[in-house]
């Protein structure tokens, strides 16, 4: 029966009194006859009570069914989909599609009403398709990010792309649905809108530009570790999104840096670190210049039975033996000779000791220099890289390796420069108060 079609209601209660119908039903349905605004009530809301009777079939016999297969079948993908709820939200395009056929059925229901009734009803079922199609995406998402390839190319950004799109679509659909116009029409005011969505989607279309970009050239993947001090990012990057980048930084907190803002500025990513396999280690001591000297002829013998300095101790005597007996005209003078001195002696030392060590890579650069000599002293500097590059074993091999040469140096007759603190004052001032200056 249509809307508003008392004949019919009519004729249906004249075929149940034929049936032999009970008169209390009888009475009943006349009295509605006789009241269609009761009998359009009472016809909706018997549809409202099946719609949600249907719905609740759906969720309780429906997707328990869907759970029990997924759990038992061989494939993970299907246990992935029930996790994000895709089949939880289809569940939801019931009511609308049971009110959209039923709302017909409904007694003395007005049609301008009805009509009104189905096209809501139709831009429910649009919205409610975008939203079970953001969760299928998501799905997608977790699915993809199982496979290795998903580091090197996440496609969570371009996914959400698509959610926007769908988003979008189901927006001018259900608007359209409920104006009851075609959705082209829609089309003939976007040229006016583009200005103002560029407005007000700058961010996300800039960072949806940049999003491709750092995926198709691989500059930035999950789990790298980077640095971005101008937004005060130092960790793991632990998600990438359109809009946002998640770093995840050493203290644990939580960094969110828009996507675009990687292209305007300019970062630091330590994969190229981590794939090398070496951390490297630049880190400079300062040795007072007041006790660089030559070595005596008993400090050369005693460094000669250091084993990391005996083949250099023994080629350098040659060397300078060789040189001395050819160039030097009067050997008496310093000048004349070359000599072994305590901070050379030192540089061979370290240098031989970071080959010896075993946590270092012998295939990179490794190498002791100075640098530009300043009032705090003559900086030696350590260069080279460790064989492993997790965070606390790197920082346990430097701690090692500047123990053992901080202590090894006055070995050698030098001594590391410090500024005075508050003891070497006090030391100064006691000495002084002890023999004072007397007077003119």
């Amino acid at each position: 029966m249509r809307w508003y079609d008392a004949a019919a209601f009519g004729a249906f209660a004249a075929s149940l009194e034929a049936m032999q119908v009970p008169e209390g039903a009888l009475r009943a349905f006349e009295w509605l006859q006789a009241h269609p605004i009761v009998a359009a009530a009472v016809g909706l809301a018997l549809l409202s009570g099946i719609a949600w009777l249907a719905f609740s079939a759906v969720r309780r016999v429906v997707l328990r069914i869907i759970t029990r297969l997924a759990q038992r079948s061989a494939a993970w993908w299907d246990e992935v989909l029930v996790e994000h709820r895709v089949f939880h939200r289809l569940a939801w395009l019931v009511p609308p599609i049971v009110v959209y056929e039923g709302i017909e059925f409904v007694p003395y229901f007005p049609a301008e009403l009805g009509g009104l009734v189905r096209r809501v009803a139709l831009a429910s079922l649009a919205l409610l398709v975008a939203w079970a199609f953001s969760a299928l995406l998501s799905a997608i998402d977790a699915i993809y990010r199982r496979y290795p390839i998903s580091r090197d190319r996440p496609i969570k950004g371009i996914l959400q792309v698509f959610v926007i799109v769908a988003h979008i679509v189901a927006w001018v659909l259900a608007i359209a649905a409920i104006l009851d116009r075609d959705p082209f029409w829609f089309l003939s005011g976007l040229g006016a809108l583009t200005a103002v969505a560029m407005l007000v989607f700058r961010d996300s279309l800039l960072s949806l530009v940049a999003g491709i970009q750092i995926t198709a050239n691989g500059l930035i993947r999950v789990g790298d570790w980077i640095e971005m001090p101008q937004f005060g990012a130092d960790g793991d990057v632990i998600d990438i999104a359109l809009n946002s980048v998640r770093v995840q930084n050493w203290d644990k907190t939580i960094t969110v840096i828009p996507t675009h803002k990687f292209l305007e500025h300019s970062f630091k990513n330590w994969r190229g670190m981590q794939e090398a396999g070496g951390r490297r280690i630049k880190r400079a001591f300062h040795i007072d210049m007041g006790t660089i000297r030559f070595l005596t002829e008993e400090e050369i013998e005693r460094f000669g039975r250091f084993v990391l300095l005996k083949d250099y101790i023994a080629q350098k005597k040659k060397e300078l033996e060789e040189h001395n007996r050819i160039h030097a005209a009067e050997p008496g003078y310093i000048a004349n000779a070359r000599r072994l001195t305590n901070i050379g002696t030192l540089r061979a030392y370290i240098v031989e000791y970071l080959r010896q060590h075993p946590m270092l890579r012998k295939d990179m650069t490794l190498m002791v220099r100075q640098l530009q000599p300043g009032p705090e002293g003559l900086p030696l500097e350590i260069y080279c890289f460790t064989a492993d590059t997790r965070w606390p074993v790197y920082e346990s091999i430097q701690a090692d390796i500047f123990d053992h040469v901080l202590a090894m140096v006055p070995e050698f007759g030098l001594k590391i420069y410090q500024k005075p603190s508050g003891r070497d004052v006090a030391e100064i001032a006691e000495r002084v108060g002890a023999f004072p200056v007397q007077p003119a």
